[in-house]
């Protein structure tokens, strides 16, 4: 199979935080979601993938490119947004289109043109003057203009509402759909993650606590609810993230295990779901 992303025992130390070891690998034609609540290592993996800070240890492969010197002389194939992503300030929209066709061979100004339209942005107002919702926007029609075949996103979706999230996600369905193209985003906004990411990477404090389908993660646990005096003893041991009130109570519990909630109510819990119930230092069966 054709991968566009291939990442071996990967790692990075901090004085104060340390990533890894992350191995996983994104095939052409997918898209792969970054999970993780806040100081995972998120942004940091995605910063090591760019080549933007060097590894402490591992290494990666990136649209067959093995060595940074490799990379960096293919990177018209390779978009990228990170969340620190800007633009000179005094830019207008043909601006962008001008300076980004001398930096990509590749670049398609009808293509960047077309999304400027599609999301409703004013093709004479200057970069500074755009919100960051529309900033977020421009940033991504850049990423998406010059026919790359791997998309790095970091937060691509923050700033946009319900209806620019669903134009975002069509685009990028639409952008991977002849098998070539693949795409790596990061999201806080998991659920809207979950609609269309084939394969999630999940860290928690550094750690790579799951990589595979989006589907298999889910099915792996059940949300179980009962009332108080249903609350076992074999559930207080084998679940996660247990919730109490007065009447009730609520955890996770790995599918595995479902025996022991035979006759209370369960349900497969939504990516959202689970990350509040995992914590956010996450456990073990993750």
């Amino acid at each position: 199979m054709n991968e566009r992303l291939n990442v071996t025992n990967l790692a990075k130390t901090y004085p104060e935080f340390a990533l890894g070891p992350l191995t996983f690998d994104l095939p052409a034609g997918y898209i792969m979601g970054l999970i993780g609540p806040n100081g995972a290592g998120k942004t940091t993996t995605l910063r090591l993938l760019l080549d933007m800070a060097q590894p402490s240890s591992g290494e990666f492969t990136l649209n067959g490119a093995k060595t940074a010197d490799a990379r960096q002389q293919a990177r018209d194939d390779l978009g990228a947004m990170l969340d620190s992503t800007t633009l000179p300030d005094a830019w207008t929209m043909k601006d962008v289109d001008s300076n980004m066709k001398r930096l990509f061979p590749h670049w398609d100004s009808q293509q960047f043109m077309k999304l400027v339209a599609q999301f409703d942005i004013n093709p004479k107002t200057m970069y500074r003057r755009l919100s960051k919702g529309t900033q977020n926007k421009v940033n991504l029609a850049v990423a998406l203009s010059h026919h790359a075949k791997l998309l790095i996103l970091d937060e691509p979706m923050a700033g946009l509402d319900p209806i620019a999230r669903d134009e975002l996600r069509q685009l990028l369905q639409s952008y991977i759909q002849d098998g070539e193209a693949s795409v790596l985003l990061s999201s806080h906004l998991t659920d809207d993650l979950a609609q269309f990411a084939d394969y999630l990477l999940y860290l928690i404090h550094g750690e790579q606590r799951f990589f595979g389908e989006t589907d298999t993660l889910l099915s792996r646990y059940l949300l179980v609810q009962g009332g108080s005096s249903e609350l076992t003893a074999a559930l207080k041991n084998r679940g996660l993230g247990l919730r109490q009130t007065s009447v009730g109570f609520s955890l996770l519990l790995p599918t595995a295990d479902q025996v022991l909630a035979t006759g209370l109510v369960t349900s497969t819990p939504d990516l959202d779901t689970l990350m509040i119930y995992l914590g956010k230092r996450g456990e073990d069966h993750a």
